[in-house]
């Protein structure tokens, strides 16, 4: 009996989605960056959690809402197969955040896609994983981040190794895409 089970689930098709983690800030989110971005992401078949801090929902500067479905300290990289910290003004709450700097490093020491986009790229540069890389950021932070010994790079998105940062809302789907295409190739190793 319980080799005739085996032989019947190797024989079906198992479906494996594969997560990716999105942190928001409590308030202020750039919208076009979480929701294109997100989009972007399901669309390649990948499921995307979202995460913030101290908040069940989380409001974007242009009003757009998105319910929050874990709190940053609940967070196991291990689920995950990649991160993306979203930009908007209210991201410079996780600069020196401990909990959010730390998260960045796990996913990075254990060799996943670590990325960021419009000024949230300066938590990756404060979490030390941008000394010396490639990057780039929304332009008015350009100079605090080349401050922090990050090559800055002048386009919508830049990949260097397991780190992807782009530049700002309207950089947010071929980021999205970009996230995606490098974690097709990662998967097909």
């Amino acid at each position: 009996m319980q080799i005739f089970l085996l032989q019947e689930c190797l024989s079906s098709s198992l479906v494996i989605v594969l997560k990716v983690l999105m942190i928001v800030a409590p308030k202020n989110f750039r919208d076009e960056e979480l929701f294109d971005t997100k989009k972007e992401l399901e669309n390649a078949g990948f499921e995307v959690v979202i995460s913030s801090e101290g908040v069940k929902e989380s409001t974007g500067m242009l009003g757009g809402k998105t319910k929050i479905d874990f709190e940053l300290k609940e967070i196991n990289s291990r689920e995950y197969v990649a991160v993306v910290f979203v930009g908007g003004s209210g991201a410079k709450y996780y600069f020196n955040n401990k909990t959010a700097l730390a998260l960045a490093k796990k996913f990075f020491e254990e060799n996943k896609i670590v990325s960021a986009i419009c000024i949230a790229p300066l938590i990756l540069a404060n979490a030390g994983l941008l000394e010396g890389k490639e990057a780039t950021i929304w332009p008015g932070s350009k100079e605090e981040l080349a401050s922090k010994g990050v090559v800055y790079v002048d386009e919508p998105v830049v990949v260097s190794g397991n780190i992807i940062t782009a530049n700002g809302p309207s950089a947010a789907r071929k980021f999205g895409k970009t996230i995606a295409e490098e974690l097709k190739k990662k998967i097909k190793k």
